[in-house]
C-alpha cells in the first residue's frame, strides 16, 4: 500500500501499547502524526454503571496517551465523541438484546465510530489518514482498483473479525502499522523506547460493560427490566413448558447455566422469543445447523456478491473460519449454508466471509435456518 509520507496521520491513542506503538513507528518513517484519545463514555449518563478506572477513555488511559505523544513530540488532544458512542453503540447494543440477539458493540464501535466520526474529524483537522493499533493488513489491489481488508500477519492477535464493517472509502484512508507484528514483538519495541505502556496490561472487556457482566450493565441501564421480563416461560424444542426463566435478555444460544435441573439430560439455549418472552431449551444436537441469513451486509475487498461464493466463514471471533457458500439475496442481505452444521450459530453476532487471508465482507447473523 503506497501511501504518501508528507501526508498528516491522525493516530488513535486509546492509551495502550499497541496504538502507542503504531504512533511511534509511524513517526519514524516520517509521517507527521497528530495523536487524539476519543472520549466516548458519558459518565453522568451512565451513573455507576460503568467501570470508571479501567475504561478505554479513563483519566489514566487519556494520560498515559499523553505522555506518549509528549515522549515523542507529537501534540495530542481529545475527541469527545460519547454523544455517538451512546447512540450508535450502546443504544444498538441494548436494542439488539431486548430483540433477543448477543450484539458484538466493537463492530458498530469500529464501523460507525472509529471510521466515521473519527475520519470526519481528522479531516477537519486537515488530516489525510487514521491509523490505529489494530492487528490487520490493507492492501490495494490495482487490478480491481479497490482497497482490501487482510488478516495480520499473526493470526494469534488478528483483528480482521471486528473490522469488515469498514466502507471502502475510509478504508482508503487508514493505516494499520502493526498488520505485519506480534504481540510481544510490539512490547519489545515499546520497552526499546521507553514508552510508559510498554507492560500495561490490555483490557479484554467491553469498555462499558464491567467485567462483561452484560446482564448488569442491561439492569442497571434500563430500568425496570428484571421485573418486566422476569418469570417467562421456558419450553422445550416440542413447545412444551418445562419450567420459567429470569428474562430472555439474560440468555443466549449455547448457554447451559441458569436454564434450571432436573432435565435428566443435558439442556442447553437453543433460541429466545423476545416477542413472547419465552426461552426455548434442547439437546445438544438441537444446536447444530448449516445456514442463516444475515443483514447490513458489506463487502470489503470486492466490489459485490452478484452471485454465489464460495468462502470461509467465521461466526465468532475465536471460531475457524469453515467452508461455506453465500448467496446474495439482495443488496445488504445474504444467505450462508456452510458445507458441515455449525453449532450455536448466534442472532446478532458478526459473520465475516474469507477468501485465504482475505476479508471479503461481513454481516450481522439475522437467523437460523432449519
Amino acid at each position: 500500500m503506497n501511501i504518501d509520507k508528507s501526508k498528516t496521520v491522525v493516530v488513535a491513542m486509546s492509551g495502550g501499547v499497541d496504538s502507542s506503538v503504531a504512533a511511534l513507528l509511524l513517526k519514524e518513517q516520517g509521517y507527521h502524526c497528530i495523536g487524539v484519545t476519543m472520549q466516548l463514555l458519558d459518565y453522568e449518563a451512565l451513573g455507576e454503571n460503568v467501570n470508571r478506572e479501567n475504561g478505554c477513555c479513563s483519566l489514566e488511559s487519556i494520560n498515559d496517551a499523553r505522555l506518549v505523544c509528549d515522549k515523542l513530540g507529537i501534540s495530542h488532544y481529545v475527541a469527545d465523541f460519547s454523544k455517538d458512542f451512546h447512540r450508535e453503540v450502546i443504544g444498538k447494543f441494548v436494542d439488539e438484546y431486548l430483540a433477543g440477539n448477543t450484539p458484538n458493540p466493537c463492530v458498530l464501535c469500529n464501523a460507525k465510530i472509529k471510521w466515521e466520526r473519527l475520519i470526519e474529524d481528522a479531516l477537519k483537522q486537515g488530516a489525510d489518514y487514521i491509523a490505529t493499533g489494530h492487528y490487520a493488513r490493507i492492501r490495494y489491489n490495482e487490478e480491481s482498483g479497490r482497497y482490501e481488508l487482510w488478516r495480520a500477519a499473526h493470526h494469534q492477535k488478528d483483528q480482521s473479525y471486528a473490522l469488515w464493517g469498514i466502507k471502502q472509502e475510509n478504508l482508503a484512508r487508514t493505516i494499520f502499522p502493526l498488520g505485519d507484528l506480534s504481540k510481544q514483538e510490539i512490547r519489545s519495541i515499546a520497552e526499546e523506547h521507553n514508552l510508559i505502556t510498554a507492560r500495561k496490561k490490555e483490557s479484554m472487556d467491553i469498555c462499558f460493560v464491567p467485567n462483561n457482566n452484560y446482564k448488569q450493565f442491561l439492569t442497571g441501564f434500563v430500568k425496570g427490566l428484571r421485573e418486566t421480563v422476569a418469570h417467562g416461560e421456558l419450553v422445550d424444542s416440542a413447545g412444551r413448558v418445562v419450567g420459567e426463566h429470569a428474562g430472555y435478555p439474560f440468555y443466549t444460544i449455547g448457554q447451559r447455566r441458569g436454564i434450571g435441573k432436573g432435565f435428566g439430560k443435558p439442556m442447553y439455549v437453543v433460541h429466545t422469543d423476545a416477542q413472547h418472552n419465552r426461552v426455548v431449551i434442547g439437546e445438544e444436537k438441537d444446536l447444530y445447523t448449516k445456514s442463516f441469513t444475515a443483514r447490513a451486509v458489506n463487502f470489503v475487498s470486492i466490489a459485490d456478491a452478484e452471485r454465489e461464493i464460495r468462502a470461509r466463514v467465521k461466526i465468532r471471533y475465536r471460531n475457524p473460519a469453515e467452508p461455506a457458500t453465500v448467496q446474495p439475496l439482495s443488496r445488504d442481505r445474504v444467505k450462508v449454508v456452510f458445507d458441515r452444521p455449525m453449532k450455536a450459530i448466534t442472532p446478532g453476532q458478526s459473520a465475516v466471509f474469507y477468501d485465504g487471508e482475505r476479508v471479503l465482507g461481513g454481516g450481522i447473523i439475522e437467523a437460523m435456518e432449519s
